[in-house]
């Protein structure tokens, strides 16, 4: 039912601050950003390393959803983004099972719902169904349909290979490793 969690999102008041620590200090890489002038918050969603996500929220005015979640703090985790391959069958097992929901949206590249915390043991839940590519920077992936990239160095050969869930993984391998890997590759298509 669930494919990963795809990031955290935290509620921040600071939010230039925020963003200030994640990207100077920490190396943080902004891909991508939006307004909710309905709900009025701000969020941006950011990369950490290969395949790690995290998002800033701030409220943009009076009256925004994130005031109650502020009351008695500054910020802090606000939700978990879980990636479903299907949100209807995610409805079904939810229901089967007597979980309550709230929050259901549809639209052409993003469906979601959300398991309030007293359901789901003090977190709030938000569970979508979506393409992970469509949120991320171009640069995160490789050109085209490629799905690897082989790189060298002095000392080792650097494999990259796409991530489903968005970004790529990199992996550095020796000359035995790599052709320990041409084997075992080998082997599989015999």
């Amino acid at each position: 039912m669930i494919l990963r969690i795809d990031h955290v999102s935290l509620a921040v008041k600071d939010y230039e601050g925020a963003v200030e620590f994640y990207t100077k200090i920490l190396g943080a890489v902004s891909q991508f950003s939006g307004t909710d002038n309905s709900l009025k918050y701000y969020w941006e969603t950011f990369t950490l390393g290969d395949l790690s996500r995290f998002e800033l929220l701030k409220s943009t005015g009076e009256e925004s959803f994130l005031e109650n979640f502020f009351k008695n703090k500054e910020g802090g985790i606000h939700h978990l983004v879980l990636q479903t391959p299907d949100i209807e069958m995610t409805i079904k097992v939810l229901e089967e099972n007597n979980i309550p929901y709230f929050g259901y949206r549809r639209s052409e590249v993003w469906k979601e719902l959300f398991i309030h915390p007293k359901d789901a043991f003090g977190v709030l839940l938000q569970i979508a169904e979506f393409k992970p590519t469509d949120w991320l920077s171009p640069s995160m992936g490789m050109p085209g349909d490629q799905k690897w990239s082989i790189d060298k160095d002095t000392n080792d050969i650097c494999l990259t290979i796409t991530h489903p869930g968005g970004g790529n993984v990199k992996l550095n391998l020796t000359r035995e490793e790599i052709k320990r890997l041409i084997q075992d590759l080998k082997n599989m298509i015999e």
